[in-house]
C-alpha cells in the first residue's frame, strides 16, 4: 500500500526530516579520534530528545540504539558499542525521528583523519550517485529510473559494487513505507511516482564487490571482500518537474568542514 502526503503532511515530514539533518550536523561537530560509537549514539540520541522528537530506531523491530554507526567494511546497521574510532575510518552515521506522528530518515558518511584518495572519490561518486537518483524522483518516472541512474554511475562508470541486498524505501507514519527503492534497475520498470509520494533514496556502494554479509549481532552488515563502504541517504517528496528534497546536508557540510579531524578534501 503507497500512502501519498497532502502539504500539511509533507510540512510535518519537513520538520522531522531537518530534525534528523540537524542531530547529524552535532555529529560532524563531535567527531573525532579517541570516542567510541557509542558515545556518539549516545550524544546524537540526547540532541534529537532535546529537540522534542523521538529515536525512531530505538526499539524498531527490538533494535537497541538511537542510530546505525556502521565503520569501514560495515555497510549499514552497524549498532554503537565500545569501538574507538580513529584516524583513517569512514564512519556512517544513519538515524531517524518521530515528531507529530510522522518519521524522518537520512543518513551521512564521514571520513576521519587521512585517507586515501581511492575513498574519497568513493565518498565523492556516492553522494552525486544520491543527486542523480534525486533528479529522476520527479511525477511520470518510476522507480527503476532513479534505481538506473545510481547503477550507471557507480557501476558502469566507476567499477564500485552497488549493495542489491539493502534499498530505499517510502516513508510517513511508517519508518518503513512502500515503494523499495533499489540502488540498481532498469529505465522505465517499477513503480509509477506520483505528486506527494515521500520516499528515502540512500546509495550503500562498496569499494569492491557488490555482495554482503550479515553478523552474528542480527544487524550489522558488512561487505563481503572487506572493502569500505559508503551510504547517503536524502529524504523527498515527488513533485512535477522536480523532487522537494525534506533533509539537507547544508548544515552537516559546514559542521564537516569546520570539524579539523574531518577530511572534506573531496567538496573541492
Amino acid at each position: 500500500m503507497i500512502y501519498y502526503k497532502t502539504s500539511e503532511e509533507v510540512a510535518l515530514m519537513r520538520k522531522s526530516a531537518l530534525v534528523v539533518s540537524a542531530a547529524l550536523a552535532e555529529a560532524a561537530r563531535i567527531l573525532k579520534p579517541g570516542m567510541t560509537t557509542l558515545e556518539l549514539d549516545h550524544h546524537i540520541e540526547e540532541f534529537m530528545r532535546a529537540q522534542g522528537a523521538e529515536p525512531s530506531f530505538k526499539g524498531y523491530r527490538g533494535y537497541p540504539n538511537a542510530t546505525c554507526i556502521s565503520v569501514n567494511e560495515a555497510v549499514v546497521h552497524g549498532i554503537p558499542g565500545d569501538y574507538v574510532l580513529k584516524e583513517g575510518d569512514l564512519v556512517s552515521v544513519d538515524c531517524g525521528v518521530l515528531m507529530n506522528g510522522f518519521h524522518g530518515d537520512s543518513a551521512y558518511t564521514f571520513a576521519i583523519g587521512k585517507v586515501s584518495k581511492d575513498l574519497l572519490e568513493l565518498m565523492r561518486v556516492t553522494k552525486k550517485s544520491l543527486y542523480l537518483g534525486i533528479d529522476k524522483a520527479v511525477v511520470g518516472q518510476r522507480v527503476g529510473d532513479i534505481s538506473w541512474a545510481i547503477q550507471q554511475y557507480c557501476e558502469r562508470d566507476h567499477g564500485y559494487g552497488v549493495v542489491r541486498d539493502l534499498v530505499g524505501h517510502g516513508l510517513g507514519r511508517d519508518l518503513h513505507e512502500d515503494p523499495q527503492v533499489p540502488n540498481y534497475g532498469r529505465r522505465g520498470h517499477g513503480q509509477v511516482l506520483k505528486d506527494g509520494l515521500v520516499i528515502c533514496i540512500e546509495p550503500m556502494i562498496n569499494l569492491g564487490v557488490k555482495e554482503v554479509n550479515y553478523l552474528e549481532d542480527g544487524w550489522t552488515v558488512v561487505t563481503r571482500d572487506g572493502t569500505p563502504s559508503v551510504h547517503y541517504e536524502h529524504e523527498l517528496v515527488v513533485r512535477k518537474g522536480q523532487a522537494d528534497v525534506l533533509s539537507s546536508f547544508e548544515e552537516i557540510e559546514i559542521a564537516e568542514k569546520a570539524n579539523e579531524y574531518l577530511n572534506t578534501e573531496y567538496y573541492s
